[in-house]
C-alpha cells in the first residue's frame, strides 16, 4: 500500500491471473478483523483499492488478500 503510514487514505494494488473471488480485509495486531475492504469476484487484471482509516485509531494493522487460492498479508501503519 502506498503512501505508508498513511492519513486518513491509502491506495492497495493487486493483479489477478483470472476472474474469481477476491476477499480484502483489515486487522488489527491482536487478529480481531477492522472491516472487508472487497469480497466479491474481480476481473483479472491490475487493480487499486482505496482504504479510508479515517474511523480507525492511530496503529499498526495488518490487511489480508486471499485470491486464486493464496494469502498474502502486509503491514501498514495508521499516523494521525
Amino acid at each position: 500500500n502506498y503512501p505508508n503510514p498513511f492519513n486518513p487514505s491509502t491506495t492497495i494494488e493487486f493483479a489477478t491471473t483470472r476472474r474469481g473471488p477476491v476477499q480484502l480485509k483489515v486487522y488489527d495486531l491482536l487478529g480481531a478483523e477492522v472491516t472487508t475492504i472487497v469480497d466479491r469476484n474481480i476481473d483479472a487484471g491490475h487493480h487499486s483499492i482505496s482504504f479510508n482509516a479515517s474511523d480507525l485509531r492511530s496503529g499498526v494493522y495488518v490487511y489480508r488478500l486471499e485470491t486464486e487460492g493464496k494469502t498474502f498479508s502486509r503491514r501498514m501503519v495508521v499516523m494521525k
